[in-house]
């Protein structure tokens, strides 16, 4: 089953003489529950592509689709709503809140969709992320590697259509590095979790189900 389908996006920025074509005629499609890494250079056009996925940016021309919604026919309130409840964003520098403890950073989407949270739910999450000993500490009192399981767990805890990870890995050492692409397939695998992954580290990319390259704003084979 299809769960994301990218059609034909272009994305410019600037225009005349300082005119820069970050995506290029992108299109390619995401079966539910795979695990997809997408690899290029510093400026091959990687991350934009991932924000307009994930609705943070808005393409120049062309559609997305996630779970059948054309995503862009949303107005930005609309579009903040389904990006909140249906995609889990993952970043390279954490992104967790400094004056929240690890459970309430992890519940933070649900909290801010005015949802409860299911204690069996969260119990359930710190559990696969390895983190049961650490539910009350700070983040500035977790390693790099247990920052980052944090805010996967942030990204799983809606339960959303896809997770979109931007350099997952990049701000870790080896270890933690690995530790943290064994448990992005350990939520694949275990929880059917639709994953869109962008890296530069072909090793790291070798994780995934399929490779998609992209250079100059294009998918090349």
């Amino acid at each position: 089953m299809e769960i994301l389908r990218v059609e034909n996006l272009i994305k410019v920025y600037g225009k005349d003489e300082s005119q820069v074509v970050a995506l290029d005629n992108v299109s390619f499609s995401v079966e539910k529950g795979e695990f997809v890494a997408i690899v290029g250079a510093s400026g091959s056009g990687k991350s934009t592509l991932l924000h307009i996925i994930g609705g943070v940016d808005r393409p120049t021309s062309g559609k997305v689709y996630i779970d059948e919604k054309d995503i862009f026919n949303l107005n930005d309130d609309e579009l903040a709503i389904f990006r909140r409840r249906q995609v889990g964003l993952i970043y390279q520098f954490y992104n967790l809140i400094p004056i929240l403890n690890v459970a309430e950073n992890i519940s933070l989407p649900l909290s801010l969709d005015n949802r409860k949270v299911d204690e069996n739910d969260l119990n359930k999450m710190l559990k696969l992320l390895g983190l049961e000993n650490r539910r009350e500490h700070l983040p500035n009192e977790l390693s790099g590697g247990q920052q980052q399981r944090t805010s996967i767990g942030r990204a799983l805890i809606t339960n959303p259509s896809i997770i979109l990870a931007d350099e997952p890995t990049g701000n870790l050492d080896t270890k933690a590095s690995e530790e943290i692409v064994s448990l992005l397939k350990k939520s694949n695998k275990e929880l059917n979790q639709t994953i869109i992954m962008i890296t530069h580290n072909m090793e790291i990319a070798k994780s995934a189900d399929r490779i998609i390259k992209i250079a100059d704003g294009k998918i090349v084979l």
